[in-house]
Order: C-alpha cells, then structure tokens, then sequence
C-alpha cells in the first residue's frame, strides 16, 4: 500500500447526530438533511450511488441522479434496456447511497424497487433538455459499440428525426421508484467516533439505533 495514500485522512467536526435531535419519521429526517445540503450549494447535491445485484450474485453501482422523493420512495430515470434495468428486473432490490462530503454527511437507503407509471416517466422525459431526450433514443445503453463515431452517428440520425423538436419518450426508456425498508444516517465525527443512527420498520413505525462506528 502506498504510503502517501494511506495518509490522506480528515477529522470530521462539523455536526452531531442524536437520537434527541432527528424526526420521528426518516422521511422527514431525509428533508431535513436534504434541505441543509441544497441550502450549502453542494455540487451535484442530487448524484446518488445506486447499488444492485446480478442474477449470479455479483453487485455492481454507479451514481445516477435522483430525481424526486417522498413518502412513497426515490426515484431515478435510466434505460430499461441498460445492464442496471436487467439486473433489477432480476433482483428487484437496491440500495442507494448519498454522500455530501461538505456536510460531513452520508445517507444510506436500501429497499424494493419498481417501474415508475408511464405517465410519470412522460412528465419527466418531457423536462428534459432537447439534446437528452434525443440522446436517449441514440445511446443503446450498456451495449458495446465500435467508436464514439458510431454514437455520435446515430445522435446525429435522430437528431435529424426529431427535427421538429417532438420527441417522445422512447418504450425503452423510463423511471423507477425505490421503497426504502431501512434508513441509515452518517455524521462524520472527530476520531473515527461517527454518529451512525438507522431507522428500521415496526409495524406502521420506525424504530431508531444506533450503530457502532
């Protein structure tokens, strides 16, 4: 192990994290945490690690955007046709992860997952830039291709299709919604001491620990 790297460290000392001081409900804890990151002006404050498993067992992830939260779940927009898309469908359980480094913070959310309405899908597709919503017909997500030439291409086929700047959302193409069944929130504290509190389902309540760090 490099010696430089195993170096790098930082001493958290921002915040504290209390039973005493979060909600009732970790949806409203998420809000709160929510609130304070878009308030901080963090970069990209809506990227979130989304982690799911193939059908042999091997976990993957990468960072999509969250698009939308509440009571019901999270939800994100990708390719149906994607490597992430299959392995949900055959593994319809996820876990996200939020980390806001200028906050100190991390959020950790694991639960069900499943297609978003249509309608839902065409509100948000519609929102989109004109540039993205031809680049979700363009892109064959996951799948590899010859050259960027060949990407580039095909932008430029559809490009020509939709000259009109009609463009409708693709059958391939759509939301998803996470349910969470657990919540875990991170405040990085002085010493390695972080403040780890996890909200877990009791019947129609949540029941709140704290997790050694």
């Amino acid at each position: 192990m490099s010696s430089s790297i195993a170096a790098i460290r930082r001493d958290y000392r921002m915040h504290t994290l209390t039973e005493s001081d979060v909600a009732a409900s970790p949806f409203e804890q998420f809000s709160r945490w929510w609130n304070e990151a878009i308030k901080s002006e963090i970069d990209e404050v809506n990227a979130m690690t989304l982690a799911t498993v193939a059908a042999d067992g091997m976990p993957s992830a990468r960072i999509v955007l969250l698009k939308g939260f509440d009571k019901n779940g999270f939800v994100f927009f990708t390719n149906y046709n994607s490597d992430k898309a299959r392995e949900i469908e055959q593994h319809p359980k996820v876990a996200l992860l939020f980390f806001w480094k200028e906050l100190e913070r991390q959020v950790r959310i694991e639960g069900t997952i499943r297609k978003t309405s249509s309608g839902e899908s065409d509100v948000y597709f519609n929102s989109r830039p004109l540039g993205s919503r031809i680049g979700a017909w363009a892109s064959p997500q996951s799948e590899p291709i010859a050259d960027r030439q060949t990407l580039e291409s095909s932008y430029r086929e559809f490009e020509k299709k939709f000259a009109s700047g009609q463009v409708p959302r693709p059958p391939h193409w759509g939301g998803y919604v996470v349910k969470p069944v657990l919540f875990e929130f991170w405040q990085g504290r002085s010493s390695r001491l972080h403040d780890r509190l996890r909200y877990e389902p009791v019947e129609d309540n949540w029941r709140i620990r704290r997790l050694a760090p």
